[in-house]
């Protein structure tokens, strides 16, 4: 988060008024304040407030406004109008059915980002029948992703691999050694975890799978173990402090903890000259670590990609969330090792070519 941040607006909830006034009093305020969607915005506050869902919300519309419940109420109102996110106000945000926690230590968790999830289960059930060890279902009540449209670009195929000089430089012909241990777990590795949303969701939907979540930041690290921790699967979960894929870099250790089946990562792509331009909410309350990419928001991209050809065997699935208008640079960025024959983009729900997945047989 930035400096920015405008002091919270001073909101007072009138007295005497029922439950849905006191909403309606609030989206008003919050209206002239320049919020987005300020109703929906009230309604999460409130149902927050008061501990409600959103029927009973409705059930209750016409009840007194708890008396004891105004000055939090009339705090969080006044957070939100000066910009701040509501899940950071609420502390948590649902993510492919899983309530997680957030803070402002971590980015909030997108939808478009259940897609990249969507695409790695897909990818792996493809590669890996039988092995995900059971799912669970997602929780009732929160709609499934929808299906994705893709986008298949296959990598032209290469006579070998240029560089030679690079650390194992046959990387591309061997595969990890994890998932030829024919019963052991397969081992997936979450580059920049935030939150832990893509590794717990992962871990959930997969109980046969074993996975490391690294991040830069002992906050955001703190914040995913505790989701682990809340959805039971913290003992499969390695949260490690680290750069990118450094953790499993050349010289990281034994070659066998290293070795990586699936490498994930939704990690910073705005182009740093763009940060100043974004929604305040993003802006001046989501931590910047999280959001630059670097001159042109490719660096992270780069540098995970020379990385990935560093570890003792290559990944059989390598999937990046992107910027807009960056997939088919990082696409070409992963068809120049010449490791993954298989190279897909695919959209999200607004058609934006959204998430790169590199896989090989």
């Amino acid at each position: 988060m930035t400096d920015r941040r405008r002091e919270a607006a001073r909101f007072e909830p009138a007295e005497g008024l029922t439950i849905g006034e006191a909403c309606l009093q609030a989206s008003s305020f919050l209206a002239g304040c320049g919020v987005s969607e300020p109703r929906e915005n009230a309604e999460r506050l409130l149902m927050h407030a008061l501990g409600l869902d959103r029927a009973a919300l409705l059930r209750d519309w016409r009840e007194p406004m708890p008396a004891g419940r105004l000055a939090e109420w009339a705090a969080m109102v006044g957070r939100k109008a000066a910009g701040e996110p509501v899940q950071y106000i609420t502390g948590e945000q649902w993510f492919y059915g899983l309530p997680l926690a957030v803070s402002p230590a971590v980015l909030i968790p997108r939808p478009e980002t259940e897609l990249l999830v969507e695409a790695v289960l897909e990818t792996a059930d493809r590669l890996w029948p039988g092995r995900h060890g059971g799912a669970y279902p997602r929780v009732a009540g929160t709609p499934a992703p929808q299906p994705h449209a893709a986008d298949r670009s296959p990598a032209r195929p290469r006579a070998g691999n240029a560089g030679t000089s690079q650390p194992h430089a046959d990387i591309d012909s061997s595969r990890s050694r994890v998932a030829d241990a024919g019963t052991a777990r397969l081992r997936v590795a979450d580059i920049g975890t935030g939150s832990g949303a893509i590794a717990v969701t992962l871990a959930v939907q997969r109980p046969g799978w074993c996975l490391c979540a690294t991040d830069l930041s002992p906050d955001a690290l703190a914040v995913a173990k505790a989701n682990a921790e809340r959805h039971g699967v913290s003992d499969r979960i390695a949260f490690i402090r680290g750069d990118l894929l450094e953790p499993f870099a050349a010289g990281g250790g034994d070659g066998d903890d290293r070795a990586l089946d699936i490498v994930v990562s939704n990690p910073p792509y705005i182009p740093s000259s763009d940060l100043p331009g974004l929604q305040r909410e993003v802006r001046d309350y989501e931590p910047r670590l999280a959001l630059d990419g670097g001159a042109d928001g490719l660096d992270p991209y780069r540098r995970m990609t020379a990385q990935l050809r560093t570890l003792p065997s290559a990944p059989r699935i390598v999937a990046f969330e992107v910027g807009l208008g960056q997939a088919r640079d990082v696409a070409g960025l992963l068809d120049a090792t010449g490791l993954w024959p298989d190279i897909r983009i695919v959209r999200d729900y607004a058609g934006i070519e959204r998430h790169v997945i590199a896989s090989a047989p």
